[in-house]
């Protein structure tokens, strides 16, 4: 069974209460039947007619009972599947939580469509939809409907991103935007300083009103631009966003400037000057671009991982089409040429080896730096370096079914997920935006009934102050940038990440459930020992056995024969061979008879008990005791109806495996072992290994329920496996991790992949793990602290302390407080750009983190 996180559709997002699901896996009328009663007795659902030729089902249900993705999994609970798709594409514009709110609700309003991520970090929306419900354009209008832009629509599988993407076009446009702000900025500053000083001005006084106005107004509609766009956008769907906020504070700064500028009768205090804010409008505009430019930089780096791995793609690939040798861009190869590649070149696809031998190092794959002998027949990873010989290889995968673009796809999946952590954020955000606008004209009404003099101006920069420092940006940057630097590291590392909830789960496992064979063994038996009674030499022994087992098929056979050639045993012909299932072998070798078998086979065989072949500890029995002690498999020799010694086969322990199991127990897991093993092998490997708890004697079927037995006792537990018949298992577990090297299947089920198949991965993982989500609970922590902090100084709270007797703000705080201790405007601005990119920064420092 394969696990899965389903998207929940809040109640009363959908429109209408009819949806058309089309399903697959209908052969007959009776799955019509089938369908439709599954359907009818669904909860909330008031009706359910299939259609058998169009293979659609027809439900009209209760929103608020009910929802499309409830409906696919009662289809697919009855036997059926449903044509569902999964897309994603870029969202230009976000700027804070509240934006990713606004373009999942659009999306989810989408009829059809099942699940709706939105991720501020990588500006990505990803969208589970039936097929034909939900078209491309439909999610496009949705998304541009919401206020906001789509970028590179397109389904996700396993396409490549293009080099310069709309991330890099958009940081370019902020750029000049800064630029030109910046430019404009700086001599209304200078024109405003004489005046912040309390200097005489040389210029008539409208005339640098009239001046400052000419120059600040370009930074207000133009530089400013995105936040008037970003706050219609929110406005026409009765909405409020950061830039709602940003637009609302500078246009009051700006308007009530160029009103007193215009009519400066109107505004004059007791002088007969009007004060004007055009700094405070201008220079906010351009500390929020300042930092929306650093916000951009740092989620480019946060990518890096991304665009390292693409990075890794062969360029053009030597192809042999007609007799001769072409070189061919990599996408034209086709899955059965036959590709060329020379020492020092890059695998251009996946393949197997045709003709030659060579080492070649898959480090970038797998983070193993030791580089890997290459025979005909062996496998090769698309981007791997060919380290010595030559070789050609047939093609197997290409484009974007080659273990790299999946390794792509995967991170990028993982890097647009979001963690369970993130919905407090999000619960947050989408009530915080309307609260702040709500808390400022509070602020307003507050100061200029109350304020001192000038009233107005005292309450117009109270709230102006309020809007800018109130931006929710570092809520919605918390989480997403942590994941997304989180699960790059990890691709780095060797170690594929699902997602967030993976991330994030990982970290709280107090059990690993390891499978022996496979995982902490290599998982194909070799010969380990060789021991003779009658004076037979030991080489004579093994070549007669070897002899005798050319003809088994059995694996512990197959170790005997492989191990006797490793030692250059030159091997002969069997005569009469006869398997007996499950007990051993009999044939005749160089007119000898030789049986090789367990202990019943062989006293059955002889008539005689093998105890009487030997004397004391020389005995081949005690001998055979003492070797399946230590966990391997003893198989008794006769020659000629005489007992002649033993050999011993066993399933040899990662050499990894022990330094892998102290690793984990360091981070303080306990540790058990899951085998089909007796349990006295079991817990002679365990002993060796260090394991806390061997579970022995378990039946392929049996595994998911031992890992259920676990989790009844109150553990968090984490399964590591590769077979097929670990998949149940790694479903069932809190954490499902796949050993890279085995089955395709148990990689599905997992939540986390470890692609070298180096189990010490694990551990790497579970502190990847760590301190990711002690990252995020950082970013989380200086977010909410930040705006609990500084949004009632920006109202002015502390104005008590400071209006009465002590004489106002002392000289040294009064750059940041003003006179009556209300926090600088211009400040706020800074302070909310700084938190941003306070998070940001904090997120990237999961790249140095020490996995290893």
């Amino acid at each position: 069974m394969v696990k899965k996180v389903r998207g929940v559709v809040p109640v009363g997002e959908q429109i209408g209460s009819v949806v058309t699901i089309p399903v697959t896996g209908m052969t007959c009328a009776s799955c019509v039947r089938r369908v439709e009663k599954a359907l009818s007795s669904k909860e909330g659902v008031e009706s359910a007619s299939v259609n058998f030729a169009a293979e659609k089902a027809t439900v009209e249900y209760d929103p608020k009972a009910t929802g499309p993705e409830d409906l696919v999994g009662t289809i697919e609970g009855a036997g059926y599947g449903a044509d569902v798709r999964e897309a994603s594409f870029g969202v230009t514009g976000m700027t804070c939580a509240s934006c990713v709110g606004r373009v999942e609700r659009a999306l989810w309003k989408v009829p059809g469509v099942l699940d709706a991520s939105v991720n501020l970090a990588s500006e990505k929306a990803s969208v589970r939809d039936l097929r034909g419900e939900a078209e491309q354009r439909d999610l496009k209008e949705a998304v541009e409907g919401a206020g906001y832009g789509v970028a590179s629509p397109g389904e996700e599988e396993g396409g490549e991103a293009a080099p310069e993407d709309a991330h890099e076009r958009g940081y370019r446009e902020l750029k000049r935007d800064f630029v030109v702000a910046t430019a404009l900025t700086v001599p209304i500053l200078i024109g405003s300083l004489p005046h912040m000083l309390g200097l005489s001005i040389p210029l008539p006084m409208p005339v640098l009103n009239w001046t400052l106005l000419a120059l600040a107004t370009p930074v207000q509609f133009w530089a400013g631009r995105r936040f008037y766009r970003g706050a219609w956008g929110a406005l026409k769907h009765g909405q409020a966003n950061m830039s709602t906020l940003v637009a609302l504070g500078t246009s009051a700064a700006y308007l009530y400037s160029a009103a007193a500028t215009v009519a400066p009768g109107l505004f004059a205090g007791a002088g007969d000057r009007a004060e004007v804010y055009f700094d405070t409008s201008a220079l906010i505009i351009t500390l929020i671009l300042l930092g929306r430019l650093l916000e951009a930089r740092a989620r480019g780096r946060t990518n890096e991982a991304i665009k390292k791995l693409a990075g890794l793609r062969a360029k053009t690939a030597r192809v042999i089409r007609g007799g001769e040798e072409a070189d061919v861009p990599v996408e034209e190869v086709e899955v059965g040429d036959v590709v060329v590649v020379r020492p020092g070149e890059k695998v251009p696809v996946d393949g197997r080896v045709v003709w030659g031998t060579s080492a070649v190092d898959e480090a970038m794959i797998t983070g193993e730096y030791i580089p890997v002998t290459k025979r005909i027949g062996d496998g090769v990873i698309g981007a791997t370096i060919n380290a010595t010989g030559s070789f050609r290889m047939e093609a197997t995968k290409v484009g974007k079914d080659t273990a790299l673009s999946q390794i792509i796809r995967m991170v990028e999946e993982a890097q647009g997920s979001k963690a369970p952590i993130q919905r407090l954020a999000d619960r947050v955000s989408a009530v915080f935006v309307p609260a702040v606008i709500v808390a400022a004209l509070a602020t307003f009404g507050v100061w200029l009934a109350f304020g001192p003099e000038p009233a107005f101006t005292f309450a117009l920069l109270n709230t102006v102050a309020v809007l800018i420092i109130a931006c929710p940006c570092a809520m919605g940057l918390a989480t997403p940038t942590s994941i997304m630097v989180g699960t790059g590291k990890g691709a780095e590392s060797g170690i594929l990440i699902k997602g967030g909830e993976a991330l994030e789960g990982a970290h709280k496992l107090d059990t690993i459930v390891l499978d022996k064979t496979g995982t902490l063994t290599r998982g194909e038996p070799v010969l380990t020992d060789v021991a003779v009674t009658n004076g037979v030499p030991d080489e004579d022994l093994l070549r007669l056995v070897a002899s005798a087992e050319r003809g088994s098929e059995h694996p512990l056979g197959e170790a005997i024969v492989k191990g006797a050639r490793g030692r250059g045993l030159s091997l002969s012909d069997a005569e009469g061979f006869e398997a007996v299932t499950g007990a051993g072998v009999r044939a005749r070798v160089e007119g000898r008879e030789v049986l090789v078998g367990n202990r019943r086979f062989l006293e059955a065989s002889l008539a005689q008990s093998l105890a009487e072949s030997a004397v004391g500890e020389d005995g081949l029995v005690p001998m055979g005791e003492e070797l399946a002690r230590g966990g391997k498999t003893p198989m008794f020799v006769a020659i000629d109806g005489q007992p002649a010694g033993l050999v011993a086969v066993a399933d040899t322990v990662r050499e990894e495996s022990r330094e892998a199991v102290d690793r984990l127990r360091s981070l303080g897991l306990e540790v058990a072992m899951l085998t089909g093993d007796n349990r006295r092998t079991a817990e002679a490997i365990a002993r060796q290994l260090g394991i806390d708890r061997a579970l022995a004697e378990v039946r392929p079927g049996d595994k998911a329920e031992e890992v259920k037995r676990l989790q009844a006792e109150g553990r968090r537990v984490g399964m590591v496996g590769d077979g097929i018949n670990d998949a149940p298992a790694l479903a069932q577990a809190d954490v499902g991790v796949a050993i890279g090297t085995g089955a395709d299947v148990a990689m599905e089920a997992a939540d986390l992949t470890l692609i070298g198949g180096d189990v010490r991965g694990v551990a790497r993982a579970i502190k990847l793990s760590k301190a990711t989500v002690r990252n995020i609970r950082q970013n989380l922590f200086w977010a909410f602290a930040y705006n609990v902090a500084l949004i009632p100084v920006a109202a002015g709270v502390l104005y008590p302390l400071f209006a009465g007797e002590a004489g106002g703000v002392p000289g040294a705080l009064r750059p940041f407080l003003g006179e009556y201790g209300f926090l600088n405007p211009i400040l706020a601005a800074a302070a909310m750009a700084l938190s941003s990119v306070t998070v940001l920064t904090n997120a990237l420092r999961l790249r140095r983190t020490k996995v290893v």
